[in-house]
């Protein structure tokens, strides 16, 4: 696995993800509203290879706007991003890590994720704009411990 450096983006580097998130053709609707924590990841080398965030509901955590630079995908940086996403997500108290996804679903299952009912979703994950409006119906709900 890669080893990545992580930064957290401020609100003037917010534009960097929502054009890479643009890119993938995933949402940015809702970037730089409160409660959430977006980061950039580097590699080695220092190049920027991937961003990733986290939107903090109650003992949940809704990872979300993960997206690996197409120069750097085949080489492990989305799982290492996922597993950083995943211990920050369980050294801040969550319990349990969800996401929705219209066309990554065996990438996540791969780290762990498994499909969930939305009915049996908590409350505040329901609240998100992400699981209310910016992610279709269609998109697969996923679920794993923290």
């Amino acid at each position: 696995m890669p080893e990545l450096t992580a930064e957290p983006l401020d609100a003037g580097s917010i534009a960097e993800l929502a054009a890479a998130l643009g890119d993938a053709g995933l949402p940015t609707d809702d970037l730089g509203e409160p409660g959430r924590a977006f980061f950039r990841f580097r590699d080695e080398a220092g190049t920027v290879v991937a961003y990733g965030g986290m939107e903090p509901c109650g003992a949940a955590v809704l990872l979300r706007s993960i997206v690996t630079l197409p120069s750097a995908r085949g080489r492990g940086h989305g799982r290492a991003v996922v597993d950083w996403l995943a211990a920050r997500a369980a050294a801040d108290g969550a319990e349990e890590l969800y996401l929705l996804t219209t066309t990554a679903a065996p990438f996540f299952a791969a780290a762990g994720f498994q499909p969930a009912d939305r009915a049996t979703a908590p409350a505040a994950v329901t609240a998100s704009r992400q699981f209310s409006g910016l992610c279709p119906a269609s998109a697969a709900f996923l679920r794993r411990p923290a």
